[in-house]
Order: structure tokens, then C-alpha cells, then sequence
């Protein structure tokens, strides 16, 4: 008979998907038997925001409500070995992707041994932390910048490649291995750059993608990961992982905007090096600490797409309860060191080209606020105050407070 009960969701994806550190959303779970189950939930990020200038006659500042994620969780497993999920997400694509909704999970694990999984379908490639670990999970609730992380917004399906790849862990999960290959043939897909199609006259390549991690301290078991663990654990991590795909980054170029347009084609190359430190009893609370430098370059195809990243943060959590949760202060700081600008102009036959100009592409942001944290991914409510800064545009300030759920 099916035992329909709730449950964490994250203790079945856990053991369906190796995801380790993401571990709080609740949800409905049936059981058909040992190892045999369905689990469902889902969760959203929703925020008001208020931005210096940001009104439509650029001078008032704007008032906005808005509904930045809405997800769909589902996971199952056929046995100890075979597991699976599929997971959804509002698209910021909109007619890109002709519809609101898309899926961006839909993979099967097949365990090996204890250490070794193969995983195949839609999924994360091995990629940064702050990508791995997505909105839900980071150490600010629902930041996703878009300014030193970028592969998971403007690569693939939110972060998510259509591959096969291999994920292992030793040394009783301190250490933790992944490398896969991708289809990769949307790497710029919401950077504004007007990438081409690897169909445009180029070979067809894969993307490889890779990731090691080694934690000192407590171990993180699992494949997708966390910013924060809230003060579950005591964290020394330090991660390295890299992209690359040949003949990945294609655009329109026109000499002098000529009628006839031809392609510039270069190979897509990412680096990145990150550091999380978390420990408990740090005083009333848990201190946390985090870094990470990124590297970028596509044969200067787009000069917006390419340069150095950096990024860092602090944070606090007080473990005395107040209401309903704990305030958790932190600081923030991203710069993108782009090595110019990408712009798209219009030839004589409405052929859009791009062009390319040295410097003028950096962008920063700072942004200080506060967690207010209900329920550790759960039930989270963020405030925050932020200066975005770019070369080619005054700085503005803006107000954001956020609520994300998870049931």
C-alpha cells in the first residue's frame, strides 16, 4: 500500500540525487516500497525593489513588485542505484523560449558504488559554488547577480546543459570530483551579445566541464551545493573548476555594416577559483566568510563576455531567536573586469552585427543587508541596500527585500 506522508523533500533528493547540502524544502513524498518513491514540492522568490533613476522618465526612483523564481520540484527513485528528478522554473527568457515556464532538471543518477555516480540528462554542469548552489541557496536570500557568476544565468538553461557526466567523492565526501561533457550550444543565451548557433558553418563540439573540491573541516556530501549551511556545519572549502568548449563563442560580424554578414568564431574558456569558511560558536552565532575569482575568454569574440570576476562576502548569523526567526547581517562586493563592450547595430538589410570596442565594460556592486531566517532555505526574508556601478553609466542605488519559500 502507498504510505503517503510529508517529509523533507531534501531527504529524498538527497538520496536520489546526491545533492548533499540542499536539504531543507518540505514536501510530499509516496513510497511504493524500500527505495521506491515520488517526491514533489515547490518553491518561489518574490521582492519588492526600488531603484535609484529607475522610473520610466529616468529620474524618479522606480516601485516595483515582481516574481523572480517560481519552481517545481519532483524526484523519484526505482531503487538504491537509479534515481531521478525533473524541476521547472519561471524563464526570464520570455518569447526566447516561447513559454514561462521551462524545465531545467531532468535527469537520471545511476550509482555505481557508494563513491562513484553517473548522471545524465539536464543538470548543472560542474561549475563555480555560487552556481551550484543557485538563488535558494546562497548566503543572501535570492541574490543572482549576474555580475562575476555568469555561466548560471546566462549559460545553457539557467546553469543547466543538456550532457553525462561523472561525480565521485573520497575521502569520506572531503573530497569530490566531477567532470562531464555538454551539448553547451547555449552559452550566451541572455547576455544581449547576439551569439550565433553552432549550426552557422561551425563543427558541432562538445563542452567539457569540470570540478574538484576539498573540504578541511565538516564534509559536504553531494553533487549540487550550498552558499550557506546556516550553522549546520563548520566549512573549510576551497574549489576549483573550469569550461571549455571549442568554437563556442560565434557571432555576426559586417565590415562597415556590408549587406553580407559572416561569423566570428572563437573557443569559449572559464575559470574559477572559490573559498567558503563557515564555523559555528563564533561568539552569539556562526561567522561566514566566502570568496571566488573568475577568469573568462572567448578569443575576443565578445569583449563584454570576457575578463576577470571577483567576489566576496561576510556574514553572521545570531543564534538567539527573535519571532519567528534569526537575523543573519552580510555584505557583499562582485566586480566584472570586462575587456570592452558588445553592441548590435543594424545593417543596410536589417542583418544585426556585432561590434566590439575596448574598455568601458566593468561592472560593480556592493550590497549590504540582512537574513531574517525563518526556516534555513525554507522561509527566508532578505532586506538589502545595494550600489550598482558600471564604466559607461552613472552609479545607482537601490532597496530590495525579498521573501523566498520552499515547501
Amino acid at each position: 500500500m502507498m504510505n503517503l506522508k510529508k517529509c523533507a523533500l531534501h531527504t529524498a533528493v538527497a538520496m536520489a540525487c546526491g545533492l548533499g547540502a540542499q536539504m531543507a524544502n518540505a514536501g510530499a513524498t509516496i513510497t511504493f516500497g524500500e527505495d521506491k518513491y515520488i517526491s514533489a514540492g515547490f518553491g518561489f522568490i518574490t521582492s519588492y525593489s526600488s531603484v535609484e533613476d529607475g522610473a520610466g522618465n529616468g529620474k524618479d526612483r522606480s516601485s516595483d513588485f515582481a516574481l523572480d523564481s517560481a519552481r517545481l520540484y519532483l524526484s523519484g527513485s526505482f531503487n538504491k542505484y537509479i534515481k531521478g528528478m525533473l524541476n521547472t522554473e519561471k524563464s526570464g527568457g520570455g518569447s526566447d523560449v516561447g513559454s514561462n515556464i521551462e524545465v531545467i532538471d531532468a535527469n537520471v543518477q545511476f550509482q555505481l558504488t557508494p563513491e562513484v555516480a553517473i548522471w545524465a540528462g539536464r543538470f548543472l554542469s560542474p561549475s563555480d559554488r555560487a552556481n551550484m548552489a543557485g538563488p535558494y541557496y546562497s548566503m543572501g536570500g535570492g541574490y543572482w547577480a549576474n555580475i562575476a557568476s555568469r555561466y548560471g544565468w546566462n549559460g545553457g538553461v539557467i546553469g543547466r546543459d543538456e550532457g553525462v557526466a561523472v561525480v565521485s567523492s573520497f575521502m569520506e565526501d572531503h573530497v569530490a570530483v566531477s567532470f562531464g561533457a555538454f551539448e553547451g550550444d547555449k552559452i550566451y543565451r541572455f547576455s544581449g551579445v547576439n551569439a550565433q548557433p553552432e549550426s552557422r558553418g561551425t563543427k558541432d563540439n562538445l563542452m567539457y566541464a569540470g570540478r574538484v573540491q576539498i573540504d578541511f573541516w565538516d564534509a559536504e556530501p553531494g553533487y549540487y551545493g550550498t552558499g550557506n549551511y546556516f550553522g549546520a556545519k563548520d566549512i573549510l572549502a576551497i574549489g576549483i573548476a573550469g569550461r571549455y568548449k571549442k568554437d563556442g563563442a560565434i557571432s555576426d560580424i559586417s565590415n562597415n555594416l556590408a549587406a553580407t554578414s559572416a561569423y566570428k568564431v572563437g573557443d569559449y574558456k572559464a575559470y574559477s577559483v572559490d573559498f567558503l569558511l563557515e564555523k559555528k560558536d563564533v561568539g552569539p552565532g556562526t561567522f561566514s566568510a566566502e570568496a571566488a575569482y573568475y577568469y573568462y575568454d572567448n578569443d575576443n569574440v565578445f569583449l563584454a563576455e570576457q575578463g576577470k570576476a571577483y567576489s566576496g562576502a561576510l556574514s553572521y548569523l545570531f543564534q538567539e531567536q527573535v519571532g519567528w526567526g534569526k537575523f543573519m547581517p552580510f555584505v557583499r562586493y562582485q566586480k566584472f573586469d570586462a575587456d570592452g563592450t558588445t553592441t548590435i547595430n543594424t545593417a543596410a538589410s536589417s542583418i544585426l552585427v556585432t561590434d566590439n570596442v575596448r574598455g568601458g565594460g566593468d561592472a560593480k556592486r556592493f550590497e549590504i543587508g540582512t537574513n531574517y531566517v525563518m526556516a534555513p532555505y525554507n522561509a527566508v526574508l532578505t532586506a538589502a541596500y545595494g550600489k550598482d556601478d558600471t564604466s559607461s553609466t552613472d552609479s545607482t542605488n537601490f532597496v530590495k527585500v525579498s521573501l523566498q519559500m520552499q515547501f
